[in-house]
């Protein structure tokens, strides 16, 4: 565990949030750059599908460092994104939203999760892999701008 995961606390995002959601997600190269609309059905409790959205605030400063959003469609769910503003990475953040994002899912009768990280996002590869991810396949030319692979990765939940 990293020492500094401690400085973060993770809640569920509510609108509020949504204007430093949109500001660290445009911010980053690898996380999706979705209309905010799309950020604000993960908070509509009867979307489809239904989706979970997390934020990690550094206790401190109350800044808001990162956020999740996974899509819950139990026994599985997919992993959609986890963002950590470039500034806040590498301090737990983002594990920090993965144990938990783990938890709630757990809650949820979630049993497995899968996501999907652009072939070149080898950092991310390699933190999925930290958390117990393995790879389960290969999406082809997945992406665009640029056209690239996705790795697929998938990880059971005790």
């Amino acid at each position: 565990m990293n020492p500094d995961e401690d400085a973060f606390q993770v809640r569920f995002m509510t609108a509020a949030d949504l204007d430093r959601v949109m500001e660290i997600a445009a911010a980053l190269r690898e996380a999706p750059h979705w209309p905010r609309a799309a950020y604000a059905a993960a908070l509509t409790p009867g979307a489809t599908p239904r989706r979970m959205a997390l934020v990690a605030e550094h206790r401190s400063t109350g800044l808001l460092a990162g956020f999740a959003v996974v899509s819950l469609m139990p026994p599985e769910s997919e992993l959609e994104s986890i963002a950590v503003d470039s500034a806040l990475q590498r301090r737990g953040a983002a594990r920090a939203l993965w144990t938990a994002l783990a938890d709630a899912l757990q809650g949820a009768k979630v049993d497995r999760v899968l996501l999907e990280v652009r072939a070149s996002n080898v950092r991310a590869q390699v933190f999925y892999c930290a958390l117990g991810f393995v790879e389960a396949g290969r999406r082809a030319r997945y992406y665009v701008d640029p056209v690239e692979d996705a790795v697929i990765m998938r990880r059971a939940l005790p």
